[in-house]
């Protein structure tokens, strides 16, 4: 028999738990559909303070809890919680972190102030649910990355987790969505992410301003396909990597049935 192929759903963002663009709820369609065509899902974001534990029925999953993450010369201990989809016989997992994600704000305050640490949560983020598959021993042929907050995870893939037996056959597509903050993240950016000797500064070059742009620029300059999310993309993206040589790039549809996801990750699969 042969095996399902696995793909692996790394967002900041998912129907019903957070929302914060339309494309929420396409990674939640996106999940059960792949799932109902016959491959195996799992789903990973992060425990935001305004994700209602009890709402959705989180609880934590001891065997996994317990890995520290560290990132600029601090080691930050991971909780991981998960939950079943609504109507879907899928898990998703949450990553969590005393410090950086139980506050019950997302980017920005009560006072619309942008979070100084928003950079740090990113590198942890990237490197928590990097570090939690390897942790499953679940090898994912296809690892759909969307949202800004994921950006660094196809570099490090590419980097410095390239010889991970975990992740030694998985193909990454990257969704560039729209921007939604103005705001840097912080002139240490570069610096924090660097977390590995295996990163060169100039790999690093996509991710130099520090921004919304930024990010998705450097996730689809590592990505091996890119997926555009929304209508309204940064123009200098949609010039950069409308048309990709040697990388398979689908634009945005409103119309979509998804059924071009599903083509893309069973082509990324083979």
């Amino acid at each position: 028999m042969l095996q399902k192929k696995r793909i692996l759903f790394i967002a900041n963002e998912m129907s019903p738990y957070l929302e914060l663009t339309e494309f929420a709820e396409i990674v939640n369609k996106l999940a059960i559909k792949s799932n109902e065509s016959g491959f195996e899902v799992r789903c990973i974001m992060p425990r935001f303070g305004v994700v209602n534990e009890r709402r959705h029925r989180l609880h934590e999953v001891v065997r996994l809890s317990g890995i520290n993450v560290a990132v600029d010369n601090d080691d930050f201990p991971l909780q991981i919680k998960v939950a079943s989809l609504p109507n879907a016989r899928l898990q998703v997992y949450f990553l969590d972190n005393e410090d950086l994600f139980k506050r019950k704000f997302i980017f920005h305050d009560e006072q619309e102030k942008w979070f100084e640490d928003n950079g740090l949560r990113t590198v942890f983020y990237c490197k928590g649910a990097l570090e939690t598959v390897k942790k499953f021993g679940w090898p994912p042929d296809v690892i759909h990355c969307s949202g800004w907050m994921t950006g660094l995870i196809p570099l490090y893939l590419k980097t410095v987790y390239k010889k991970e037996p975990v992740f030694a056959h998985s193909k990454c597509v990257f969704t560039i969505g729209q921007n939604t903050f103005k705001e840097k993240l912080g002139p240490d950016f570069l610096k924090i992410a660097n977390i590995h000797t295996n990163i060169k500064e100039k790999d690093l070059e996509p991710y130099k301003e520090a921004n919304n742009t930024a990010l998705f620029r450097g996730g689809a300059t590592y990505a091996d396909a890119i997926t555009f999310g929304a209508d309204k993309v940064d123009k200098k993206l949609v010039e950069e990597f409308g048309k990709t040589r040697g990388k398979k790039v689908l634009s945005f549809n409103a119309e979509s049935d998804l059924s071009d996801y599903l083509q893309l990750y069973t082509d990324l699969s083979k």
